[in-house]
């Protein structure tokens, strides 16, 4: 199928009309054109965008609260809680059926807010709450009912990246970087990373991406079974879009019954999980963070203290 078919039936997908301006958009910067709604139920959501399109499909885009659109979305608070507690909204959303998150401009999603780092590095009320959110997080995405695929393209790194990987069905551009910095950060490796990197790709490519926080592509990462596709830039909208018209009109008790029961994997890596959020955590009130953090601030490789922990 070619882009502009891929196009037509985005349209056709989404419920608007395919007219030439649809033809000559690009896949990327979409958004400025499709006539959706968005939906009250979400109207208190002010980092997250939130748009109901036909056939079911709730469209969630990570935009940040006065972010510019051309810019990466950093999780700061307000996102990183947000990201949270959507899902349970989701769950109980009566007109949805499937979900789709998207970052938008030059990615996925950024990093965590250095600041927000700091405030938890220095504060234990802001540290316990930022980890209860960071386990609400991976549990709400993984009990949340309704399928969800995720749509990466360009850096996917941060909290968004639990949503993206946790996704159903993720579909990547060959081109994007999906990154776990927690180790260049400083901390071990929680959030998402424990529960689902060793299940997705295997135990020896979690441990080497995960250790030396190196950069996976989208084309690698379809390779080694951490996406579910990886596709052409200009096909990455269309395909998603066309992968939740699908889902939502097939049958909603057995694809949410498949869900529910292939989830148990994860849910059966609940204490691995817990112990390497724990870990992490536990990090952020360590000196590795400090310098983690000085030397992302002055764009430097760190020169962490070197404490044996063990």
């Amino acid at each position: 199928m070619s882009v502009a078919q891929r196009r037509l039936r985005y349209a056709h997908d989404v419920g608007i009309d395919a007219d030439a301006s649809l033809l000559r958009m690009s896949a990327m910067s979409h958004e400025s054109e499709l006539q959706t709604v968005e939906p009250a139920f979400y109207a208190h959501y002010r980092s997250l965008r939130v748009r109901r399109h036909a056939h079911g499909i709730l469209e969630i885009v990570m935009s940040g609260e006065g972010t510019n659109r051309s810019a990466l979305a950093t999780a700061d608070a307000n996102m990183h809680r947000e990201l949270a507690d959507i899902w349970r909204d989701v769950d109980r959303d009566p007109e949805t059926r499937v979900v789709v998150i998207r970052g938008e401009g030059k990615g996925f999603s950024a990093g965590g807010d250095l600041g927000l780092v700091e405030e938890m590095a220095n504060d234990f009320d802001v540290r316990t709450r930022v980890w209860r959110e960071a386990r609400d997080l991976v549990y709400n995405v993984i009990n949340c009912s309704k399928p969800i695929v995720s749509a990466m393209h360009g850096p996917a790194v941060g909290a968004g990246l639990v949503a993206g990987l946790l996704a159903d069905i993720s579909i990547a551009t060959k081109s994007a970087r999906i990154i776990d910095g927690h180790t260049r950060l400083g901390v071990a490796a929680g959030d998402h990373a424990a529960i689902v990197w060793p299940l997705l790709c295997g135990m020896a490519k979690a441990k080497y991406y995960l250790m030396l926080c190196e950069p996976v592509s989208g084309e690698e990462a379809e390779r080694i079974g951490l996406v579910s596709l990886a596709v052409d830039d200009n096909d990455l909208l269309p395909k998603t879009f066309e992968v939740a018209r699908k889902l939502a009109q097939g049958s909603q008790t057995a694809i949410r019954w498949t869900k529910y029961a292939l989830n148990n994997w994860l849910r059966s890596a609940g204490p691995t999980f817990d112990t390497s959020l724990a870990l992490e955590f536990m990090g952020f009130a360590g000196p590795d963070v400090r310098e983690g953090v000085a030397s992302l601030r002055e764009r430097r490789a760190p020169d962490f203290p070197g404490k044996e922990p063990f």
